[in-house]
Order: C-alpha cells, then structure tokens, then sequence
C-alpha cells in the first residue's frame, strides 16, 4: 500500500495529507473513500490471516494477530498443553506438552509429519517423578530420528524417565521427528556411578543385570547386538559385565555390575590380555614368595651348625605357616558408590 497519489483529492499534496490553512486559504486533506477502504483491508487481512474473526470496536485485535503471527513463524509456538492420560496430539497441542503420568501407563502419539504440519517444534516434558512407563511415539510410519547410529531409520517411539526429563523435537515435513535437544544426551549403554540411592532422570537404570523385552527398549537391544559384548545365556558366567541374548526370541539381558571393581579392557596393550571385554576376573596377589628367617641365638658355630637362613616351604619339610587373617578377597580402600546405566 502507499499513499493515494494516483486518486485525486483535495488537499492532498502528492498523496499525502496536509492541514487547513484558513489564513493562506488553503483547505484541508479530505480522505478518498477508496483508500480509506483498501487501508481497512489491510489491517483485516492480517487480523484475519491470524486466525481472529474482525470484530468491529475491539481496537487490540491487530497486535494480538500480530503477536499470533510471529509464533506462527517460528516451528515452536507459544502455547502449552498440559497432558495426564494418554493422548494424540494435535497440530493445535504442539509447543510445550506437560505429561503427568502418576495415574498408570501412559501413550503421548505425535501428529502425522506431513507437508500440512510442516516444519514445527515440540518439547515433551515429564512433570511426575514415578515409575510408570511414558512412551511418546510417532504416528502410522513416521519415525523419531534419535540413535541413528544403531538403526538409521530411527525409531518409532521413546520413553521418559524421571520428573524434568524432555526432548525437543522438530518435524521434517516428511516423515520424522528430529531431536534438537534433550535433557541428558549421556551416551547409550554408558555406566556411571551416582551419589543417590534414587534413579535421576534423563534414561537411567540399574546396573544389575535387568532382563528386558526387546520390543520396550529396540534402541538397546540393537546396542547390545552391536556392542561385541554379547554372549547367550547359559555361556554368562564368567562374562556378567557384558550383554545376553535373553531367552533367545523376546527378551536379552544387561550387565551386572554391583558389587564388582571396574578396569579398563586391555584392547591390545598386553597388560592385562587373553581376555574378552565385560569378563569377569577373580582376585589374585601377584607371584611372590616369603622368607622365614632362622633364629640363630645361641646356635653354636662350626660343620654341625644350623644354616644361617631357611626359606619357607623349601624341600620336603615345612618350617611352619602363619596365622589365616583377612576376609573373602582381596581389595583396596574403597568407597562404594550406587551404578547406573543409560538406558536411552
């Protein structure tokens, strides 16, 4: 739009407007009703195009539309759903989702990323601190593009775990999800020592050895499958600080680590080889041997004499053994600390 300088007017000074001077005789700008109606069009396409219906006396409707306008263009709007049963989210819904899931198991589904979402923004954030299983999964054959490197297809849904957990994701148009960020971005399948009894959030568990099912955490058990650290089950003993293949169809199984010192796997230095990573390794002193000395007081000099020194265990005869002290193993000064792992 521009100033009506092609619609004649009086008073108007190339289209623009000016004032009366009685004095000078020269009148005032009068208004041509054309452009007095395409400058009312203007203003109602923005207020419409913003989703508002005009309403004639309400004079905050064009900075609401523009206020609505502006989130619009940008994939994350200002809105906020607050969620406590499972439920599909809409186009509407996407923005910040607040799930409460203290009532059971709970399903959040994503839209269809289609060329009518478009690119758009969500954060899904977990507000309740129990349990249960929250799953936030895509729709129909869309994918959520997370741990590309086990399985570059994604997959189809997440979980979180623990109050404050979230992941931000954003839509492609085309079919997937893609996280921008989320709340602990620790590597898959790491473990790690706490100073809690309690799980944090972000994909945390247990490190003792839990028996999953394989449909639950797919992002996992293609970890365990890829790891090189995988045995079945009746081969475990002796390998409990690596994976298991379960019962062979529907679940598999984690490491065990309670209880036990962690070292660093040779991979090649020769200092602690022959052996395969996550394998147990029972306690051992290194190879050495102890001199008992004689007690030569009083023991007369010359050929019938009694050595000057004796090693212990030497020959046939036994000098005698010391007193059995200690307990089960032997180990360090230690402190022992709660061990998780990342679960997701």
């Amino acid at each position: 739009m521009d100033y009506p300088k092609s619609v004649p007017s009086v008073g108007l000074v190339d289209g623009r407007f000016v004032d009366e001077n009685p004095v000078a005789g020269k009148p005032g700008s009068l208004i041509p009703a054309v452009w007095g109606n395409a400058v009312t069009e203007e203003l109602l396409s923005v207020i419409s195009g913003a989703g508002l219906a005009p309403t004639e006396g309400n004079n905050g409707q064009l900075f609401r539309a523009l206020q609505a306008l502006m989130a619009m263009a940008s994939p994350m709007r200002s809105s906020i759903t607050n969620v406590a049963v499972s439920k599909a989210l809409t186009s509407d819904d996407l923005g910040l989702v607040l799930i409460n899931a203290v009532a059971g198991a709970t399903t959040i589904s994503l839209p269809t990323v289609d060329a009518a979402l478009g690119i758009r923004d969500v954060i899904v954030r977990r507000v309740d601190n129990t349990s249960t299983r929250l799953v936030v999964q895509a729709s129909g054959t869309d994918k959520i593009k997370f741990h590309t490197h086990l399985s570059a297809a994604g997959y189809q849904f997440l979980v979180l775990m623990g109050a404050g957990d979230w992941w931000h994701l954003r839509s492609d148009g085309a079919g997937s999800w893609w996280p921008v960020g989320r709340f602990d971005s620790t590597p898959l399948g790491r473990p790690v020592f706490e100073t809690t009894a309690l799980l944090n959030p972000g994909g945390y568990g247990l490190l003792n050895s839990t028996v999953f099912a394989r449909t639950d955490w797919p992002w996992l058990w293609d970890h365990a499958q890829q790891s090189g650290m995988m045995t079945t089950e009746a081969a475990r003993l002796g390998s409990e600080g690596g994976w298991t293949s379960g019962d062979g169809g529907l679940t598999f199984r984690g490491p065990e680590g309670r209880g036990e010192f962690i070292r660093l796997f040779d991979e090649g230095r020769g200092v602690d080889s022959g052996r395969l990573s996550g394998s147990w390794q029972v306690d051992m002193f290194k190879s050495h041997r102890h001199e008992l000395k004689s007690d030569m007081l009083g023991v007369p000099s010359g050929p019938s004499s009694v050595a000057p020194d004796a090693l212990f265990n030497q020959g046939a005869s036994s000098l005698g053994f010391t007193e059995v002290i200690g307990g089960v193993e032997t180990r360090p000064r230690n402190i022992a600390y709660p061990g998780r792992i990342k679960l997701i």
